[in-house]
């Protein structure tokens, strides 16, 4: 790995005419290069495909790459991230872009971002040249259509999302139907007019966006700005464009639904004995949703200016009766973050998320960023230290691993110390005492640290890059928490903690009401209480959940509103 930033790299830079150091193309072995910050960058220079043909991500953002890369970077055999956001590109075109189409010049790319340039137009042979592609990222440019063949029938089988927001498209093609793999679609903030009725043929299509269009089918534009996905999916899949038969057969269908989520919230209310109900209790888990106004003591994060340089964006949830006391159901559930945070989170680059005991997070909170040597914080399994020394500690670890297992990866938190690389402050959440309880994307706070006690969580995903993706992850995660509580209460396990045992950890009595361990009359809902995030004025920035979120609940889990 090698990162490089800053000062000395401008000077090296500018020497070398704007381009990339030759030196750098004489390590063959390096599987990670970063080179960022750097306002005299314009060009990444001859022998970067010969030099570096083990290279596995290439990122190379906020710089002064533009109008297009002359040389082009291709072929790159091994690389799987290609991250060029906010340079100054206009166009690809071939011999000045990514790589040759033929042989594929990007075999093995599976996430592009391109986000924050000038581009123009995409290349034609985009799809020929990584045909494996599986995430792009093209939101801030100047686009007006997309290529013909992006969408050609198995040009992209992998590609899985999609975001183009704040460009200037004005027509989407109905070929983007043969996107088979296609979950996630952000185009809002464009200039379309209609949404082709193909899209609704998208097999594994989850999530759209297309806020902020202007579309002729005013009906169509209401849904679009609740952000709901599966109504609008349904009505373009009965052919709705604003009237005829398909609306009415819209209209229709989404009333019966709201009259089955009514009969079925008044079962629950009611607590019916028949035999829907029984199915409900055997083989659902129920997520029930606290509105701010329902909630006489709700969590409030508020947000100070200064992080908008750092890390913007944070959503927040709290969430009620987890039972993490049975057998493995802790380690499980350490297990899943993790897993989220290298799959979804893409090893913390894209966001981070963090799990506190709730009994000991004191609102409202404070989300802000500090100097190094001001941030105080009591991470994780060690003592108490300023973000500087334990920055420093941590990469001083990290050289000892390396040493000791002779090779350059590196484990647990010493993988992400190079994200905080070039920040003059750092990002922390602090609670209402003055403690700092969170300071991603490296650590929380041993204070806040759940435990097989722990019934009551306060959430937390915080990111550099957007809020969607922040929301996502949240999503993600407290599903994967209602799957989990479903685990838990159909397969007993041994070693756990009975209540009085329970009580005396934790030191005080356990709230019936949120109890997660399933009873006589069927399992308790997981509570899902919104988290508002506004600014120091108190000016609301975000709530969560929102009625767009958590919408792709699986089947075993009903989320009431």
């Amino acid at each position: 790995e090698l990162l490089l930033t800053g000062p000395g790299l401008e000077e090296r830079v500018r020497a070398a005419g704007g381009q990339l150091p030759p030196r750098l193309f004489t390590l063959p072995l390096l599987h990670y290069l970063e080179v960022s910050g750097c306002g005299s960058l314009r060009a990444p220079g001859p022998g970067l495909a010969q030099g570096l043909p083990q290279l596995h991500s290439l990122v190379l953002r906020r710089n002064a790459l533009g109008p297009g890369l002359s040389p082009e970077l291709g072929p790159l055999p091994a690389l799987r991230v290609l991250d060029l956001s906010g340079n100054a590109l206009e166009a690809l075109p071939p011999g000045q872009g990514l790589g040759p189409a033929e042989p594929p010049g990007l075999p093995q790319l599976q996430s592009l971002n391109l986000s924050g340039n000038r581009l123009r137009e995409l290349p034609a042979d985009l799809a020929r040249c990584a045909p494996r592609l599986q995430s792009l990222n093209l939101t801030g440019n100047c686009l007006d259509s997309f290529p013909a063949e992006l969408f050609r029938p198995g040009a992209l089988p992998l590609l899985s999302e999609l975001a183009a927001a704040d460009n200037c498209l004005r027509e989407l093609s109905p070929d983007i139907a043969h996107l088979a793999s296609l979950k996630t679609l952000d185009l809002s903030n464009n200039q379309l007019s209609e949404i082709p009725a193909e899209l609704a043929d998208c097999p594994k299509l989850k999530e759209i966006n297309f806020r902020g269009n202007k579309l002729r089918d005013k009906r169509l534009e209401k849904m679009v700005s609740g952000c709901q996905t599966r109504s609008i999916l349904e009505y373009l899949r009965v052919g709705g464009r604003g009237g005829g038969k398909g609306k009415g057969r819209a209209e229709g269908s989404e009333k019966e639904d709201s009259r089955k989520k009514r009969r079925e919230r008044k079962q629950r209310r009611e607590g019916g004995d028949g035999e829907e109900q029984d199915v409900g209790d055997a083989g659902r888990l129920l997520l029930r949703v606290l509105h701010v106004s329902e909630n006489p003591a709700p969590l409030t994060v508020r947000v100070s200016p200064e992080v908008r340089d750092v890390r913007p964006y944070i959503v927040g949830a709290v969430v009620r009766g987890m039972d993490l006391q049975p057998g493995n159901a802790l380690k499980r559930f350490l297990t899943s973050q993790t897993k989220l945070h290298e799959d979804l989170c893409e090893k913390r680059t894209a966001a981070t998320l963090a799990t506190h005991e709730l009994r000991a997070v004191k609102g409202p909170l404070l989300y802000c960023a500090r100097p190094p040597q001001d941030l105080k914080i009591v991470p994780l399994g060690r003592k108490e230290a300023k973000a500087k020394e334990l920055v420093r500690q941590l990469q001083l670890e990290a050289e000892e691993q390396r040493k000791q297992k002779k090779r350059q990866s590196v484990s647990g938190l010493h993988r992400y110390l190079h994200l905080l690389d070039g920040n003059e402050n750092y990002p922390c959440l602090v609670d209402a005492d003055g403690d700092v309880i969170s300071f991603p994307p490296i650590t929380n706070s041993e204070k806040t640290k759940v435990k097989k006690t722990t019934s009551d969580l306060f959430l937390e995903v915080t990111s550099a890059t957007s809020l969607q993706i922040c929301k996502d992850v949240m999503d993600a995660l407290i599903l994967k928490m209602a799957e989990m509580n479903k685990y838990t209460l159909e397969n007993k396990e041994e070693g756990s903690l009975s209540d009085t045992e329970a009580d005396a950890v934790s030191g005080q009595l356990s709230d019936p009401r949120t109890n997660a361990s399933a009873g006589k009359d069927g399992p308790s809902p997981l509570v899902v209480e919104q988290v508002r995030v506004v600014d120091l004025e108190g000016s609301l920035k975000v709530v969560y959940p929102s009625k767009a979120d958590l919408a792709t609940a699986p089947p075993h889990v009903t989320v009431v509103r």
